[in-house]
Formats: C-alpha cells, structure tokens, sequence
C-alpha cells in the first residue's frame, strides 16, 4: 500500500509528510532542551555563587568536539548531496565520515567524563555538574541515537537505494535534519558550560 505524499510534496504545507512529521520532532526537542537550559538560567541566577565553567571543565577538548560536530554536519551535507547526483560510493564514505565523527565525540565525551569521575565530581557534588551532566549526558544519548540511524542508512536501509533512490534520499535528509539539531543544541551547550 502506497502512502501519499511519502514524497511528492502536499500542496498544503508545501512539504512532504516526512519532513512535516520530522519538523513536528524537532520541535518537540527543541521544548526539551529549551526547558533544560531554562531551568539551567533559573537556578544559576538564583545561585549565590555559580563557578565559571572554564574552571572546572576541560575547553580545548570541548573545542576539539565542537570542531567534530561542525565537520560531521558538512559530512551529513556532504552524503545527501551525493545522493542529489547519484553518487552512491560517494556519499557511502561522506556518511561513514559523519557515523565515524560522531564516534570520535563519544569517545572524547568518555575520557571527559572518565576524569570526572576519577576527581571525584559527580553531578551530586554541585548545580554546577548536575546541569553539565545532565545536558551534556542527554546530548550524548541524542548523538549516539542520530548515529544509529545513519549506520542503519550506511548499512542494510541502503538497499532501498537500489529499488527506489527517491525515498532513499528523502530519508536520508531527514536523518540529516536531525544530526543538525544534534550538532546546533552543541552550538548552545558549548558557550553556555563551558565559556560562562
């Protein structure tokens, strides 16, 4: 059974249906991290004291990973426009970029985390790294999930390439919708841990 609009565009939005459904999510994320920072406002003005997060957090690692998130978006581009142009080995290793970039931030996040832990600073120790763990720990959940959908694309989904390259791409940008949002809540998180 065919589903209209799967990717033809609707004359009344001007949209596909994915694009509508994955907008209405982003949306939805966007009232999540909104309400995070939100209460991250409330309770650092509230504060008597709040310690600057340059002194306590490590920024040139940060800085390391804001530059790999900023490549792994151009990588994502990158991959949908070989798709554009019918370039199946192309965006195969422009995606294999973006899954192995995403990995790279992990993994810094893991040894970040790891020295933590070993200082003995817990997110119980303070508001400072209850705030820092629980944003930078949702982001991380949301990086992890954004990659597990373009290995599934990189993978065994990219045999709808080879019978309908339409929808493919379609997905494809979807999925690149996503790791965009991913990559700006970052754009936030950065300045506001660890630079103020």
């Amino acid at each position: 059974m065919d589903i209209p609009y799967t990717v033809e565009v609707r004359r009344d939005t001007g949209l596909t249906n994915g694009k509508i459904g994955i907008w209405l999510f982003l949306a939805s994320e966007v009232m999540l991290f909104g309400a995070l920072f939100a209460s991250y406002i409330l309770i650092r003005t509230g504060a008597p004291s709040w310690p600057r997060g340059d002194t306590i957090l490590d920024v040139p690692l940060a800085t390391f990973n804001t530059i790999v998130l900023i490549s792994s978006s151009v990588t994502m581009v990158m991959a949908w426009a070989s798709l554009m142009r019918r370039r199946f080995g192309t965006y195969r290793i422009y995606m294999g970029a973006t899954i192995l970039l995403g990995l790279v931030f992990l993994v810094v996040k893991y040894f970040e985390y790891g020295h933590h832990l070993r200082l003995g600073e817990f997110p119980s120790s303070n508001n400072f790294l209850a705030i820092y763990f629980t944003l930078t720990g949702l982001h991380m959940l949301h990086v992890f999930g954004g990659m597990v959908v373009n290995a599934y694309f990189w993978g065994p989904g990219a045999k709808l390439w080879k019978t309908n390259p339409v929808w493919f791409t379609n997905r494809v940008e979807h999925s690149g919708l996503f790791w965009h949002f991913v990559d700006l809540v970052w754009i936030f998180l950065f300045p506001t841990l660890y630079l103020l």
